[in-house]
């Protein structure tokens, strides 16, 4: 329904397309979710989204859901039964956005089951969380500086509200970004 781009969704849809990662600082409400969510929906695949909180992957699978994209989320708030059928509907291509907390990444199934299925990308939601020097500081997205080495050929998105050009080189590094398009619309 959106009859045009809001700043810099344009160039971060293209760099993705392209294949390319990116770091990008965009206010709340600038449409960083845009950013990937249309990628998803273009590109072969899955996408990974990484996000730290619960209500927040709801409100995002509810919204994709609403707007036809198949989608699903893996946290503790749900059962084995429900965890099984997310594994389930991933290995059969079933889902194009699967939304995680960083802490998935430190099960070995869950990598093993992403190793064995399409991936188109890789979103991480609120990057600020892996740099020592932001203000959300969380150890478990240390564990993301996997993806670009696991999966060499697939890009890696991440975006941010607030990040200071410190906070901005410490998140590039430690998440292993190659050579990433950078957008800082705030």
């Amino acid at each position: 329904g959106f009859q045009a781009f809001r700043p810099n969704q344009e160039g971060i849809i293209g760099s993705i397309m392209n294949r390319q990662d990116v770091f990008a600082v965009m206010p709340t409400g600038g449409g960083k979710s845009l950013c990937y969510q249309l990628p998803a929906m273009m590109m072969e695949g899955a996408t990974v989204v990484i996000s730290p909180l619960i209500s927040l992957m709801k409100d995002q699978v509810d919204a994709a859901l609403e707007n036809g994209i198949t989608a699903a989320f893996m946290n503790s708030s749900l059962n084995s039964q429900e965890i099984a059928d997310v594994y389930r509907r991933i290995k059969y291509n079933k889902i194009k956005l699967l939304y995680i907390a960083p802490e998935r990444f430190d099960m070995t199934h869950f990598l093993e089951t992403l190793k064995g299925v399409s991936i188109s990308l890789f979103a991480i939601d609120e990057a600020h969380c892996v740099s020592e020097w932001g203000h959300d500081f969380r150890p478990d997205y240390l564990s993301l500086s996997i993806i670009p080495k696991t999966f060499p050929d697939v890009p890696v998105a991440a975006f941010t509200a607030t990040a200071t050009r410190k906070v901005q080189e410490d998140i590039i590094g430690k998440l292993g970004l190659r050579s990433p398009q950078i957008i800082r619309a705030s």
